[in-house]
C-alpha cells in the first residue's frame, strides 16, 4: 500500500493464523518488521504463479528519491482468498479492502489487490471497493509521488523498472506535491489527505501544487470531520522533527492550523503567525522536540496572534491558561494523561520565574527538579529569542539555572511528615506549608542539619499555633 493508506483498514485480525503477537511485531513507524528480500520472495511467489505483482507505494517514492524504504509493500492482481491460499500464514488486516498480511521469514509484507474505491461518505474511508487494474489502481490513489508501482523482476535501471500511470517521477523530480486527478475529489474522499500533503511537503522539503493547496484551503474546514486520534498522530510526526517550521507555516497558509486548535476559544482576528514572532519556530530549530513541548510553543502563538491585543506575556504561563490550552487540545486531539501533564508542566514551570521579582534560590532548583523542567528552559529560550519578554532578566534566570543544575539541586529533605509525628504535632494541612519551608530553608542552604530543621518546624508550628 501507499504510505497514505496504512491507516484506511480495520485492526488485524487477532484470531487470524497469525496471532497477537506477529501482529505487533516491532518495525519502522510501528508497522511490523518487512525486509526486502522477504517481500521479494513473496512477490516473486505471486509472480511464478501467473499474477501481475509490484512494489507499490512509498517504498517506490523513496528508492526514487534515494531513501532506503521503511517497508515493502505489495501490490497485485490475486484476490485476498487467493493470496491467503498461496501462503501458509497469513492475516487478513483489511480483506474487504483487498489487504492481507503475509508472515514470510519474520517479515509481515502487506499484500493488497489492484482495488477502485467507492465513495467515502464518511470523509475518511470508502464505502466499499472492487478489484481492478493496476493503472486505475493507481488513480484511485491520493498524490502521485505515491502512485508509482515498481517491477523488481524487470531488466534494466531503477528507473525503467517503474511504472507510472500518474506522472509520479515528473513530480518527484520537480519536488511537488500534486493529487491524482481532481484534487478537490481527493480531499472530499479523504479529509486526513490534507494533513498530509502538508506532511509530506514538510518531511521532504516539496511545494504543494497550486491546484492541490487551493483544494486543501476549500476543504480545510472539513477535517473537523476526521477522529482527533487521527489528527494527532498525524502531528505527532510533522510538529516533531527539524522540519516543522516549514509545515507549520503550511499549515497556517492552508487554513488547517484554525481547525485543529479550534477549542482555545480565542476570538479570530485578522492576525498570521509570523515566523520572526513565532514561540513554536524558535524552538530548538536545528533538533527534534517532544510533541507536549510542540503544542506547548504553538498554543501560545494562537494567544500571541488571535488573542487580546498588548496581553501579558506572562499571563501564557499562568496556570489557569495553562489549563484552558491543555482542556483544549484534549478536545481537539484526545491526547494522553502524560501528554496533558507534560504541556501543563512545561508552561506553568515558567510561572515563577518570569515574575515581576527575580526567582528565589529554592524556587529554582524546585524549578530543575520537575520532570518538565527541560521542556521549560526549551520554552524559555524561545520566547528569549524572539524578545517576548525581558531578555535581560531571562538571560540571567538562564544563567543561574545553568549554575544551580552543576549543584545538588534535589537533596533529600532533612526532615520528614514522619518527623513531624513522631515529635508529637498532629497531622493536618500545615505539615506540608511546614516542611516546604524548611525544605526552601535547606535549598538555600540556611539550615543544613537534621536538628536544626526540626527547630525550625517546631518553632512555625508553635507560632501558628499561638
Amino acid at each position: 500500500m501507499a504510505e497514505d493508506e496504512t491507516d484506511q483498514f480495520p485492526p488485524p485480525d487477532r484470531d487470524s493464523a497469525v496471532g497477537p503477537q506477529a501482529a505487533s511485531a516491532p518495525g519502522s513507524g510501528g508497522k511490523p518488521l518487512c525486509r526486502r528480500v522477504d517481500a521479494l520472495a513473496v512477490l516473486t511467489r505471486l509472480r511464478d504463479a501467473g499474477h501481475s505483482a509490484f512494489f507499490a507505494g512509498g517504498c517506490v517514492r523513496d528508492l526514487l528519491l534515494g531513501h532506503e524504504p521503511k517497508d515493502w509493500d505489495v501490490a497485485t492482481d490475486a484476490q485476498p482468498n487467493r493470496v491467503r491460499g498461496m501462503f501458509p500464514n497469513t492475516q487478513a488486516v483489511g480483506a474487504a479492502f483487498g489487504v492481507i498480511l503475509v508472515r514470510h521469514h519474520g517479515s509481515s509484507v502487506e499484500v493488497a489487490t489492484f482495488r477502485a474505491d467507492a465513495q467515502y461518505a464518511d470523509g475518511r474511508h470508502p464505502d466499499s471497493v472492487r478489484f481492478t487494474t493496476a493503472e486505475e489502481d493507481a488513480k484511485r490513489r491520493d498524490f502521485t509521488m505515491n502512485g508509482l508501482f515498481l517491477d523488481p523482476l524487470r531488466s534494466g535501471s531503477l528507473d525503467e523498472q517503474v511504472i507510472d500511470y500518474v506522472g509520479g517521477r515528473a513530480d518527484l523530480r520537480a519536488g511537488r506535491i500534486r493529487a491524482i486527478g481532481d484534487p478537490a475529489a481527493r480531499f472530499g474522499e479523504d479529509h486526513l489527505r490534507m494533513l498530509r500533503a502538508v506532511r509530506f511537503a514538510g518531511r521532504f522539503g516539496f511545494e504543494i501544487e497550486t491546484a492541490t493547496a487551493a483544494a486543501i484551503r476549500r476543504h480545510s474546514a472539513h477535517l473537523v470531520r476526521i477522529s482527533p486520534e487521527r489528527i494527532a498522530d498525524e502531528l505527532r510526526i510533522m510538529l516533531t522533527p527539524p522540519t516543522r517550521a516549514a509545515v507549520y507555516r503550511l499549515l497556517e497558509e492552508l487554513g488547517l492550523r484554525q481547525s485543529i486548535f479550534r477549542f482555545l476559544e480565542i476570538p479570530r482576528g485578522p492576525g498570521r503567525i509570523e515566523s520572526s514572532r513565532s514561540v513554536f519556530a524558535a524552538l530548538a530549530s536545528d533538533a527534534a522536540i517532544p510533541f507536549s513541548l510542540a503544542i506547548a510553543g504553538a498554543s501560545i502563538d494562537e494567544y500571541l496572534w488571535h488573542g487580546p491585543p498588548n496581553a501579558d506575556p506572562r499571563r501564557f504561563f499562568e496556570r489557569p491558561v495553562g489549563q484552558k490550552i491543555v482542556r483544549a487540545v484534549r478536545q481537539s486531539l484526545k491526547i494522553s494523561n502524560d501528554e496533558s501533564g507534560d504541556i501543563l508542566g512545561a508552561l506553568e514551570g515558567l510561572d515563577p520565574l518570569v515574575g515581576a521579582d527575580a526567582p528565589r534560590v529554592a524556587t529554582m532548583k524546585r524549578f530543575l527538579a520537575r520532570p518538565t523542567a527541560d521542556m521549560s528552559r526549551r520554552l524559555l529560550k524561545a520566547v528569549q529569542s524572539i524578545g517576548l519578554l525581558d531578555t535581560r532578566e531571562i538571560r540571567s534566570v538562564q544563567e543561574r539555572l545553568s549554575a544551580l543544575e552543576k549543584t545538588q539541586f534535589a537533596p533529600p529533605p532533612l526532615i520528614t511528615g514522619d518527623d513531624l509525628a513522631k515529635a508529637g504535632l498532629t497531622p493536618g494541612p500545615q505539615f506540608k506549608r511546614i516542611l516546604d519551608a524548611v525544605y526552601d530553608a535547606q535549598l538555600e542552604d540556611r539550615i543544613v542539619t537534621h536538628p536544626a530543621a526540626m527547630e525550625m518546624a517546631l518553632s512555625m508550628f508553635q507560632s501558628k499555633a499561638s
